[in-house]
């Protein structure tokens, strides 16, 4: 546990969550943040990154599989510590928690148990990450309830078990749905919509994709200008 006197807690990078169909440019979006990075792929959807001079990769395959948990947590810890980077970005968490559950269903038959333990390791992978002052940015599929959704509440969702999405995202800033509309696309962060969402950077609630963090570096550029 750390202690801070009023006035002294640091302000710490921002972790952000997107979430979408297929070609919605998911992947692409990483472009827009400032710095050294490096992304982990899921799903090897790596072509929208191609070229970024400013990006480095792990891509996972199917060989992997077997080991994913000790591969993400080894490697995040590796690429953390070393300082060389001042943004990682998880593509494609559907798939990686299906990875992980298979995982954790081959080793214990007990349905219910297995879920706490996906719940857990992801809670404990997204604890990791918000102490790593870094700034994260992970994406995931969108699954489709149909109007109404399946309980009444929102249509549209991260392909993922709700309690895991929860344990996973909690401790994010921001989770927003991307979607395209009219050739344009869009995020929608609006919890009142009833979708997975939520913006604790700033108070928009839909914007284009193409600015994400505008605001953002909008505001840094003020402060430093003011300097």
């Amino acid at each position: 546990m750390k202690f801070y006197k009023a006035g002294t807690i640091p302000e710490v990078p921002h972790m952000y969550f997107i979430y979408g169909d297929g070609g919605t440019g998911k992947t692409s979006l990483l472009k827009q943040f400032n710095g050294k990075k490096i992304i982990y792929s899921f799903d090897m959807s790596t072509n929208p990154l191609r070229g970024q001079e400013d990006t480095d990769f792990r891509i996972f395959e199917s060989s992997d599989a077997p080991n994913i948990q000790n591969l993400v947590s080894g490697f995040l810890g590796k690429d953390i510590k070393s300082n060389k980077y001042q943004v990682v970005c998880l593509d494609n968490i559907s798939s990686l928690q299906n990875l992980v559950l298979e995982n954790i269903d081959n080793a214990s038959k007990d349905n219910r148990q297995n879920y706490q333990k996906l719940q857990l390791w992801f809670r404990s992978m997204a604890m990791f990450l918000r102490q790593s002052n870094i700034t994260v940015y992970a994406t995931a599929h969108q699954v489709d309830n149909g109007a109404g959704g399946l309980t009444g509440a929102g249509r549209y969702g991260a392909d993922m078990n709700e309690k895991t999405f929860n344990a996973f995202t909690s401790v994010f800033d921001f989770v927003g749905r991307l979607y395209v509309q009219d050739n344009q696309r869009w995020i929608d962060c609006d919890p009142e919509n009833g979708n997975h969402g939520k913006n604790r950077i700033d108070d928009r609630t839909k914007f284009h994709a193409e600015e994400l963090i505008e605001s953002k570096q909008e505001e840094q550029a003020k402060e430093e200008g003011a300097a």
